[in-house]
């Protein structure tokens, strides 16, 4: 069973920063990866997506304003979230694909991903 473990959520300040982070499994070399987010009473919505081939992919939401990058030494997923807003708040849940490939080039397709952390929660105020 592959074990995703998700870290830096919080609460910020509107305009504030959060980077999150996940650890990832040993085999995760050869896959795409990504974070996805949920608001009470929304529906799971993909955030960002890595693929293999270096690609990113983000939700119009986030463009501009969130980064997805991947420390291969530390064999960690982030996720860094600038000015954030309260429309932002949700939990966080960093995943792993199926394939090489998350998204189709233009967004986060979630029926690519194989398994989910356990989230982590931000919370924007305003």
């Amino acid at each position: 069973q592959v074990q995703l473990v998700e870290s830096g959520g919080g609460s910020v300040q509107a305009g504030g920063s959060l980077r999150l982070s996940c650890i990832l499994p040993g085999d995760s070399d050869g896959y795409c990866m990504g974070w996805s987010r949920q608001a009470p009473g929304k529906q799971r919505e993909g955030v960002a997506s890595l693929d293999t081939d270096g690609s990113t992919v983000y939700a119009d939401a986030v463009k501009g304003r969130f980064t997805i990058s991947k420390d291969n030494v530390k064999n960690t997923l982030y996720l860094q979230m600038n000015s954030l807003k309260p429309e932002d708040s949700a939990t966080y849940y960093c995943g792993i694909g199926n394939g090489p490939y998350c998204s189709g080039g233009y967004f986060v397709e979630m029926v690519r991903f194989r398994t989910w952390g356990q989230g982590t929660q931000v919370t924007v105020s305003s």
